[in-house]
């Protein structure tokens, strides 16, 4: 079995020697730099995912890139991990002996109109940059919930509702990237300055890098067709059926996905889903509003919805279409990627999740992928899901008391969907703290070649492993 080639002891915050070392470390932060139990620890290290919380031994609330770079140094000298938060979403390993570096507030987004580029930084949310890219008749690559940091989600490749089937994948439009290495340095990185680099970062989700800024194209869209049908939860299976030969030949312009939901009973949320168990059929599609509402209408014909937002929207209001939740919960989730999307698999889809299921998950979907996303962008990137059609996302809301009922039911999701599913590839994007924990598993999602190639640039630019608090690529 592989090993990481560094080994940290945890922090003894009693110790002078450690002190020291903080005090050192606090000449050349200008942010905030805080240990366990003092204020504002919590707020800096919290998570979006309450199962699994941020506990670092030191956390620098990062002013500028300078900070970056001096904690990363700091890190690298005294044998600590880095970790990276932004916002929270996506927490892999403990961070209990590594320091974290919050990015939040280097949050500068800039458009450059005439060339359709937009340079975003290190903590910015997906919805400032669509909310500026407006202002121009302009549209990021961005994903379903605009309360996502834009640079995790571009690293890990980046999937999105409306754009993606025909332009890609949101790293394959990055244009450069500026990132602090292992050593501390601060590196412009392009497909022409360091190649084998500006390819790992796109896709490699933070294994090689504190990536504090990076330029990507915008697209000239300013409004779409689309949004979301809920249908009673004891119709999903004629609904199901129809959208799975349907979606199969949508054209490049349209993206659907399906989602089945056990809805909590908000106040927020339209009378008719409170509380709910819905299907939700996700649509959205670029040109006229008569084009779309044609593509729509098998789904429209096939029972009357509890609630149909289907409809001409400003661009602005992408984050309609899947209404992720945007506040932090305690949660567990598993993904798969499948083959196919057989009468077969469907029957067994529903099984897992219909009404006559004891299914206890708030949410199970599954995301039509294909178009673009299947096509290696001018300049590749260690994207790894190109030609997998289907992927699922499953998610149970609860706590550790909950754990083992609402594991065991995605295990059973997982086990019950195996024969349509493709060996080990999976959108790094969705991989959760309890998938692909090991070399071996990480090296079938990326696939054996392209592992091999992302731990040889690994082993360039991170030889001792400092960026490891993730799906870890070690170095080769």
């Amino acid at each position: 079995m592989e090993t990481h080639p560094v080994s940290a002891t945890p922090f003894d915050f009693n110790a002078e020697r450690v002190h020291e070392e903080v005090a050192e470390l606090a000449t050349e932060i200008h942010g905030l730099l805080l240990v366990p139990g003092e204020e504002g620890y919590a707020a800096e290290s919290s998570a979006y995912n309450l199962n699994n919380p941020l506990e670092p031994a030191l956390v620098v609330g990062a002013a500028n890139t300078g900070d970056v770079q001096a904690a990363v140094r700091f890190a690298a000298g005294h044998n600590r991990p880095v970790a990276v938060r932004a916002t929270g979403h996506q927490v892999i390993r403990s961070t209990r002996e590594a320091v974290l570096i919050n990015t939040s507030r280097l949050n500068g987004v800039h458009v450059d109109a005439v060339n359709r580029i937009v340079r975003v930084e290190a903590g910015v949310r997906w919805h400032e940059v669509v909310e500026k890219a407006a202002e121009y008749g302009l549209a990021p690559l961005n994903g379903s919930s605009l309360d996502v940091g834009v640079i995790g989600y571009v690293l890990g490749g980046g999937q999105g509702p409306v754009l993606s089937r025909s332009q890609g994948y949101a790293s394959d439009h990055v244009q450069m990237i500026e990132v602090v290495t292992a050593d501390g340095e601060l590196r412009k990185v392009t497909a022409d300055s360091e190649p084998n680099l500006f390819w790992a970062l796109r896709g490699g989700k933070g294994n090689l890098g504190v990536v504090t800024a990076l330029e990507m194209c915008l697209f000239p869209v300013t409004e779409f067709y689309g949004g979301g049908l809920y249908f009673a939860g004891e119709q999903m299976a004629e609904v199901l059926h129809v959208w799975r030969t349907w979606a199969a030949g949508l054209p490049e312009e349209a993206t659907t996905s399906v989602a089945v939901q056990r809805l909590p009973a908000l106040p927020e949320l339209p009378e008719p889903l409170r509380g709910a168990f819905v299907l939700h059929v996700r649509f959205a599609h670029l040109g006229p509003a008569s084009e779309g509402e044609a593509l729509i209408a098998p789904i429209r014909a096939v029972t009357t919805p509890l609630l149909d937002a289907v409809t001409k929207m400003p661009y602005t209001s992408v984050g309609m279409i899947h209404m992720d939740p945007p506040q932090p919960m305690p949660y567990y989730d598993r993904t798969t990627a499948l083959r196919e999307l057989s009468a077969e698999t469907m029957d067994a889809f529903i099984e897992l999740t219909g009404p006559g299921s004891d299914c206890p998950l708030a949410s199970v979907e599954i995301r039509a992928l294909g178009g673009a996303l299947d096509r290696e962008p001018a300049v590749p990137d260690a994207v790894p899901t190109r030609g997998i059609p289907f992927i699922v996302f499953a998610a149970g809301v609860g706590g550790p008391d909950q754990a083992r009922l609402l594991q065991g039911y995605l295990d059973r999701i997982m086990r019950r969907l195996a024969p349509w599913a493709v060996e080990g590839n999976r959108m790094v994007n969705f991989l959760s703290a309890d998938e692909a924990t090991t070399a071996e598993e990480l090296r079938l999602v990326y696939g054996a070649d392209r592992y091999r190639r992302l731990a040889e640039i690994k082993k360039a630019y991170d030889p001792l492993n400092v960026f490891r608090v993730n799906h870890n690529i070690v170095p080769a």
